[in-house]
């Protein structure tokens, strides 16, 4: 008690204050785990931990799916759960124990939390024997006010250092909570300063980043945030539009503007009217529809296609690409006048390799989805899958970890493991292979020039002439199957290599008859 209320005279940041409050109760109650938990929407999300797994940090806890938790927290006294509880503890399997100690734990203390009279979260001490004796339960009790205290100050310092964290900062509520900004890393903190930054600015935003980043969540983050969070956010996947239909999907028609429009029809620009706009993949429109897309962000104003009444529309714009816009409207593939209106405000999603901090956190995110998912009591990663994790360098990013997890998850279930019982991912359930992993290494330690593109050697001689059709697919077919076998068919890292997405290239692959 005595170290609480020391540690509040101390200049912390919140993540340490609250670290070091776990770690106090921890070794004051001599347990074996400490979780405090933060309340959101009927879901508790760990603020901190200690004795738990890394990976726990990443998960958040339903009430519904936790029967243990929702006891605490609709519970007004201390609750405690010991060794005859038939309700499965949520951190069994999680809590850091010595090879041959049981995974199950035995006793559970649990207590809820207020700030300003307000139910903020609770706070979990489990040990993995009978531990928690009367006047332990009297001693937590004593605590509370200081807890409390402190998780306030935490608070309040996370308010004047105005810095959203991701185990602080509030949920907007219309993302879902399977869909949210998780990670602690100094280039997610950055991240998520420059949507605070920009969020209520009107300003249209260019957002950049690899392919599996997220952009797409930044985006809806800064809506969520933005003063147009009540109006809606429309979504414009670009690199789906065809060309010879994108005027219309944009700025809608009229009837007879050509073949099969049979009735007026709004563009995505009038339903977007007073909300926001998302257009995804923006690098992929033509120069034509770059010039019409211009003249509505200069003024306001969009005709529909084949009339010549001009709309004015009051939408702000997020963008994203894949691709460097900038270097692209050097080259004349994209409009220079373009792309400085688009980037008033740029925002670099980070790579996943560039926040190795946050990788654990993701991972027991997906563990936590695929055990719900899948019906488990318990899922967590060996000692040698997380270091397999933590040393691959994911050129798929975010997107290549959750379906590798999922993809674990399921092989796991399917080799008929005990659904009642902890599931353990080794190694070997990962789609990381040690050359997978060689591989991954060089195809993403720099982004491959135009310069470059002739790393993978493949044998030419000067092609009889024959229909062009024909040939290109012959030249495509060669080109992806000598990719695939230079990375031993590590389609991600063969998609890299070729500078397209790994989607696309399996279509591609499909469509060309590449086994």
């Amino acid at each position: 008690m005595h170290s609480l209320i020391a540690d509040l005279s101390l200049e912390l940041s919140p993540t340490q204050r609250l670290s070091r409050l776990v770690n106090t109760i921890k070794v004051a109650f001599q347990c074996s785990a400490v979780g405090l938990l933060r309340l959101h929407n009927d879901t508790l999300f760990m603020v901190a931990a200690e004795g738990l797994s890394h990976d726990t940090l990443g998960r958040q806890f339903s009430l519904n799916e936790h029967p243990r938790l929702s006891t605490i927290v609709h519970t007004t006294d201390l609750v405690h759960f010991d060794h005859h509880s038939p309700l499965p503890d949520p951190y069994d399997g999680l809590v850091n124990t010595r090879p041959g100690e049981p995974l199950l734990v035995h006793d559970c203390l649990g207590i809820r939390l207020h700030i300003n009279q307000q139910l903020w979260g609770i706070l979990t001490l489990d040990a993995m024997v009978n531990t928690f004796t009367t006047d332990k339960k009297a001693l937590l009790k004593e605590y509370l006010p200081y807890l409390e205290a402190t998780i306030r100050v935490a608070d309040l310092e996370h308010q004047l250092d105005e810095r959203h964290h991701f185990s602080t900062i509030e949920l907007p509520h219309n993302i879902e909570n399977s869909r949210k900004i998780i990670g602690n890393s100094p280039a997610v903190l950055r991240l998520l300063d420059d949507i605070h930054v920009v969020a209520d600015a009107e300003v249209p935003v260019l957002i950049s980043g690899e392919t599996g980043v997220g952009k797409d969540l930044v985006a809806h983050y800064i809506h969520a945030h933005s003063k147009r969070h009540a109006q809606p956010m429309v979504i414009v996947n670009c690199a789906a539009l065809p060309e010879a239909l994108a005027e219309s999907e944009l700025f809608g028609h009229i009837k007879g503007a050509f073949s099969g429009a049979t009735h007026e029809r709004a563009g995505r620009f009038e339903v977007a009217d007073k909300g926001t706009l998302f257009l995804d993949e923006i690098g992929e429109l033509s120069l034509p529809i770059q010039s019409k897309l211009l003249r509505a962000l200069q003024n306001g104003e969009i005709q529909r296609l084949g009339s010549d009444q001009t709309h004015h529309v009051n939408v702000r714009i997020i963008a994203a690409s894949n691709r460097d816009l900038l270097k692209a409207s050097e080259d004349g593939s994209f409009r220079m006048d373009l792309y400085h209106r688009l980037s008033v405000f740029p925002i670099q999603v980070p790579a996943l390799r560039e926040r190795d901090k946050d990788i654990l956190l993701l991972a027991g995110h997906f563990l936590e989805q695929n055990r719900v998912r899948l019906g488990l009591r318990g899922i967590r990663l060996s000692p040698e899958a997380s270091q397999l994790l933590m040393q691959y360098r994911w050129p798929g990013n975010v997107r290549e970890l959750e379906h590798i997890i999922s993809r674990a998850a399921l092989k796991i279930t399917a080799s008929g493991i005990n659904r009642q019982e902890i599931a353990t991912l080794e190694a070997r359930y990962l789609d990381i292979h040690p050359e997978h992993h060689a591989l991954a290494l060089d195809a993403v330690a720099a982004t491959p020039s135009q310069e470059d593109r002739h790393t993978i050697q493949i044998s030419t001689h000067t092609p009889s002439l024959g229909p062009l059709k024909p040939l290109l697919q012959q030249f495509e077919y060669t080109l992806i199957k000598t990719a695939l076998e230079h990375t031993q068919y590590h389609w991600t890292a063969a998609a890299k290599i070729l500078d397209i997405d790994a989607s696309n290239l399996h279509k591609l692959a499909k469509k060309l008859g590449v086994k």
